[in-house]
């Protein structure tokens, strides 16, 4: 009896005391001050990597209507990799400096140049001039993203679209492989990565037309599966929607920054804007939302007056596809300095007037950090 009277007093006394201690105010209590709602920088100006706020993830594409995960979309900025050395402990900062690679396509005025030589490219990274040590004009292979807009709206225009689609992929290389994201508020894959025309041209007929448009989540989701299941080098994605967006969980500066550092693929954008169904305020908005897309990953934006004219559309992507050239370069600046690198690409040919060279803006560095073990023996 004496013990369990001593037992409840013990248990009565740790109780006062935690009572006690849950009044006390905590030592160093956090800061309750805000500076209002998060800035996102402009793409033209990125942050360095240390200064970048965080992104969050977006909903990952669904497959046969079943939820399936995606990468996270705020990518690890160091790639841990084991080490071979079993003597030494810490972590060491590859030297090796990866190829930068850039698809490029040329124009004097409008029409595509298709015969220039090496010697003919400059490259800058951030206002230093790069040396190339790799140099291809060929019609290789692609891994397409093809991500339609699936919302209310694009019911009427989804036949001629899907057909310019599927006429897209067949006047590209035949060894090219692509998948289908119908997206509105969510984004589905209803073709995974095919040659099969027929399979594709079935993906795109999976039409149910509703919801808003998450355009950005679309965007991203599909970057990520082509980072992590395209088997070409080369990538290119593809969007055609009738609108701006208005269901994502990313903007449009979290999209495009998502895409830069995963050094991602080239981004074509078809608006189909034309019509009564939006304001002028919002298709002004969804224009420039588009244009930014494609302009910073080295694609094209276009603008059809009507829906007969996405046929020459499509062409004409597919012509710019397989007319590119592909500058490749070991950056000036070690691989272990963050922050995003700002590109320039000029080209000037012999008894030619000025060329454009449209590539992407730049790219954020990939850090790779070699894990060394322990030393086995110590002395």
């Amino acid at each position: 009896m004496h013990l369990r009277n001593n037992a409840a007093l013990a248990a009565l006394l740790a109780i006062a005391v935690v009572a006690l201690s849950a009044q006390q105010p905590p030592t160093q209590p956090p800061s309750s001050q805000s500076s209002g709602p998060a800035s996102h920088p402009a793409p033209s100006q990125p942050q360095s990597a240390a200064a970048q706020p965080a992104i969050p993830q977006a909903p990952s594409l669904k497959v046969d209507r079943d939820p399936v995960r995606s990468p996270d979309v705020e990518p690890p900025v160091v790639v841990t990799e084991p080490a071979h050395n079993k003597g030494e402990s810490g972590y060491i900062l590859h030297t090796d400096v990866e190829e930068v690679v850039l698809n490029a396509t040329v124009l004097e005025g409008t029409r595509l140049v298709p015969d220039l030589k090496k010697e003919t490219f400059t490259v800058f990274e951030d206002g230093v001039k790069q040396t190339l040590i790799s140099f291809q004009h060929t019609d290789v292979p692609v891994s397409i993203a093809m991500i339609v807009d699936n919302s209310g709206s694009m019911s009427r225009k989804r036949p001629s679209v899907n057909k310019s689609a599927v006429d897209l992929i067949q006047a590209s290389n035949p060894q090219d492989e692509a998948f289908v994201v119908n997206f509105s508020d969510e984004a589905y894959i209803d073709q995974e990565f095919t040659s099969d025309i027929g399979k594709l041209r079935d993906g795109l007929a999976h039409i149910e037309s509703r919801g808003g448009t998450a355009l950005y989540d679309a965007v991203v989701a599909s970057a990520d599966k082509l980072a992590a299941d395209a088997k070409r080098p080369k990538q290119v994605l593809i969007l055609i929607t009738d609108g701006e967006d208005n269901a994502s969980s990313l903007n449009l500066e979290q999209t495009i920054r998502r895409v830069q550092q995963l050094s991602g693929p080239v981004i074509y954008t078809i608006g189909l804007l034309f019509g009564d169904e939006m304001s002028r305020s919002e298709v002004r908005h969804a224009r420039r939302a588009l244009e930014m897309l494609s302009t910073e990953t080295g694609g094209i934006a276009f603008f059809p007056k009507s829906i007969e004219q996405i046929d020459q559309i499509a062409a004409e992507v597919a012509r710019d596809i397989r007319n590119q050239y592909t500058l490749g370069y070991h950056s000036t600046k070690p691989t272990s300095e963050p922050g995003f690198r700002r590109v320039q690409v000029t080209a000037e040919g012999k008894g030619q007037s000025k060329l454009v060279v449209r590539t992407r803006t730049g790219y954020f560095p990939v850090v790779r950090v070699v894990k060394q073990q322990a030393s086995a023996a110590k002395k």
